[in-house]
């Protein structure tokens, strides 16, 4: 039997306390549920990422893996749930490897929420 994802729950990877306070209100308040991980390996052991209508990931955790990273273990275990990459890293090279992951976008902090929201759009309607 196949599930269809929850097209209002979204995955958030950041290892930055205040910015998953931020993401968890303005999600809300688009009405988007969301689960916060605030390290690489919290996310991973979450194990239930096909749920999710989309996932967003900061490029650059303290734990040791990044948010790209992620996404190709993710593409390895067969999930291909969007991604949305944030990143306060505005080096072209970064940039060219995120979209070359397969994301949906890459938003450099501070990013305006509109991007964001218009990204998870597509995101829960399936247009990727």
């Amino acid at each position: 039997m196949s599930f269809l994802p929850n097209r209002n729950l979204v995955l958030v990877v950041d290892d930055d306390r205040g910015i998953l306070r931020s993401m968890k209100r303005l999600l809300r308040q688009h009405g988007y549920d969301s689960v916060l991980f605030s390290s690489a390996e919290a996310f991973e052991n979450h194990g239930d990422f096909e749920n999710a209508a989309c996932i967003i990931l900061d490029i650059n955790l303290n734990d040791g893996l990044s948010g790209i990273e992620l996404r190709h273990g993710l593409k390895a275990a067969g999930i291909y749930a969007p991604v949305i990459y944030i990143t306060a890293n505005d080096n072209p090279a970064v940039h060219a490897a995120a979209l070359q992951s397969g994301c949906l976008a890459c938003l450099t902090k501070p990013f305006a929420a509109n991007l964001l929201i218009e990204s998870l759009k597509r995101a829960s309607t399936g247009l990727t």
